[in-house]
């Protein structure tokens, strides 16, 4: 984790109404570059309304959103993109016709705002840097196969190769590990953590998936009905009586799975 005092993400009173139901209710919080920061909540807490509006899909009905000293609210997804941030989704989007190197080439030729020709394929740009950005990934072995025959756990990779074609200084994860194996998850998430360590990048991530974010969290946010609730390390949240009461209602399920991965961390 970074040991600078300036946040490379700072959100200040953040809120977005739909009709009548306020779905994030002026929420604050900070990211610094080299940390991984978990969004956690029920369903309806409000994490896809903050990401999204982070994102630039949504547009915040009031407060702030400074990235690396800069305001986001207004500004469209792909100037949020260009300016250094990324994302994953849930289900990882890739072109399946498209070999593993043309995904990444799309990707990068994207960021530098070219078109192609009819004439000129995709293969003859960017490769050499479509499969420096695999290698970091472990996907280089694979980077003419087309996408369709991948496993999923290798198509998650692909996507987060994807993602890294902005250089991002921010990287948003939606669910990162959903439909994966234990050993996929655990894998990815390593990868993740390796990438914010080589890159001091930040990463802020949705996820359900408690064994995850008690593993790679270095902090944690908890929402509830688009109130921020709590907020902290890891173990902090695991003894924290007002996540256990909302998220987890008896919250017995969670204490004994979060004492466990906490007597192992």
């Amino acid at each position: 984790m970074s040991t600078s005092n300036a946040p490379l993400l700072k959100v200040e009173n953040l809120g977005k109404s739909f009709g009548g139901v306020k779905a994030v209710d002026g929420i604050s919080f900070e990211l610094h570059a080299g940390e991984l920061l978990a969004l956690i909540g029920p369903n309806g807490a409000g994490k896809s309304t903050t990401f999204n509006m982070v994102n630039g899909q949504l547009k915040a009905d009031q407060g702030s959103i400074l990235f690396d000293g800069h305001e986001l609210v207004g500004r469209k997804p792909r100037d949020i993109w260009r300016r250094g941030v990324g994302r994953t989704f849930q289900i990882a989007e890739t072109f399946a016709s498209l070999t593993v190197a043309e995904n990444v080439q799309m990707a990068l030729l994207s960021h530098d705002g070219k078109l192609f020709s009819m004439w000129r394929r995709a293969a003859d740009h960017k490769r050499d840097e479509a499969l420096a950005l695999l290698d970091q990934v472990g996907m280089k072995s694979q980077a003419d196969r087309p996408c369709s025959v991948l496993a999923y756990g290798d198509v998650k990779r692909v996507e987060l190769a994807i993602a890294m074609a902005n250089a991002p200084k921010l990287l948003l994860m939606d669910e990162p590990t959903a439909g994966m194996a234990p050993k996929e998850r655990n894998s990815l998430m390593a990868l993740t953590k390796d990438l914010v360590i080589q890159r001091g990048m930040a990463v802020l991530f949705t996820e359900h998936s408690m064994d995850v974010v008690f593993a790679y969290a270095d902090r944690m946010i908890v929402l509830a009905r688009g109130r921020l609730i709590a907020q902290g390390k890891p173990l902090e949240i695991r003894d924290h009586p007002k996540v256990q009461e909302v998220y987890f209602g008896s919250g017995k399920t969670f204490e004994k799975k979060a004492a466990a991965i906490g007597e192992t961390a």
